[in-house]
């Protein structure tokens, strides 16, 4: 499960508010957020196992994130890394809607990727594309939420965390509407089981992902550990981008922090 929640405002005076949970496997190796050695204009974490990355920037102001379609029937561990399309998107120039154009072209050919959600923003224009869905959409202006299924499905996290993402954001200080939204992004609160999506897992499962930040397993046997590994908070507008990301232990404790802001360039 992941989770990402935005507010989104389109034209030259737009902005895109954004705080996301990246939840993995605590095994699976990760390097936290940072510029790239090997793309320096890139500032994302990275999955050290195909190096490609969760959520991510540019110095050029792009912006991409992809979560996984929950469907672990149809899983296919050689499949290739999805991760690999954010990085692919951040590093180049081709515009959100082209790519995201192209990527629905190759789902609507049944592509050998595992089902995914990616988010897509050239400085622009934000757009969405699922390989489980109806092919790329230019995102609407407003507040939205994904997880592991399609973009503004109702999952209690995603409900709730798009009220909570509205109260955040009345914060008229940077400060402390970054304060806010990782506060947002630290509940461990689970929904009811009446809100729970009707799934093939089991019950206790499913109440544990249904929290916005996970932690399953024990701390004890850090090889047994599923859960949040990272929070972001983003904000883009005119002025540049503000990147804070905080990583989290096997005991959901914060591990490290770090913040980075990347000034607009009059030319991308």
């Amino acid at each position: 499960m992941c989770l990402i929640l935005f507010d989104y405002a389109a034209g030259p005076k737009g902005h895109l508010y954004l705080a996301a949970n990246r939840d993995e496997w605590f095994r699976r190796p990760t390097e936290q957020a940072r510029f790239w050695t090997d793309a320096p204009g890139i500032l994302a974490g990275r999955d050290r196992s195909h190096q490609g990355t969760w959520l991510g920037v540019s110095r050029s102001g792009r912006f991409a994130a992809i979560t996984n379609y929950r469907e672990p029937e149809r899983h296919d561990p050689a499949a290739p890394s999805r991760g690999a399309l954010t990085g692919a998107f951040l590093a180049g120039t081709m515009s959100a809607a082209v790519y995201a154009d192209q990527l629905a072209s190759l789902a609507a050919q049944n592509d050998r990727h595992n089902g995914y959600n990616l988010l897509l923003h050239d400085g622009a224009e934000l757009w969405y594309v699922s390989n489980r869905g109806s092919g790329a959409e230019l995102v609407r202006p407003g507040l939205h939420g994904l997880s592991n299924h399609l973009l503004d499905t109702p999952w209690p996290k995603v409900t709730r965390g798009r009220e909570r993402l509205a109260a955040a954001l009345r914060h008229s200080q940077t400060a402390l509407r970054r304060h806010a939204l990782f506060e947002l992004l630290a509940d461990r609160t689970p929904a009811q089981d009446a809100e729970l999506p009707r799934s093939t897992l089991a019950l206790e499962r499913e109440r544990g992902l249904s929290a916005s930040h996970i932690l399953m397993g024990s701390p004890d046997q850090p090889d047994t550990v599923y859960g949040t590994r990272s929070a972001t908070v983003i904000s883009i507008d005119r002025h540049g981008i503000d990147f804070s990301e905080r990583s989290f232990d096997t005991a959901a404790q914060v591990r490290s922090s770090m913040r980075e802001v990347i000034q607009r360039r009059t030319h991308r």
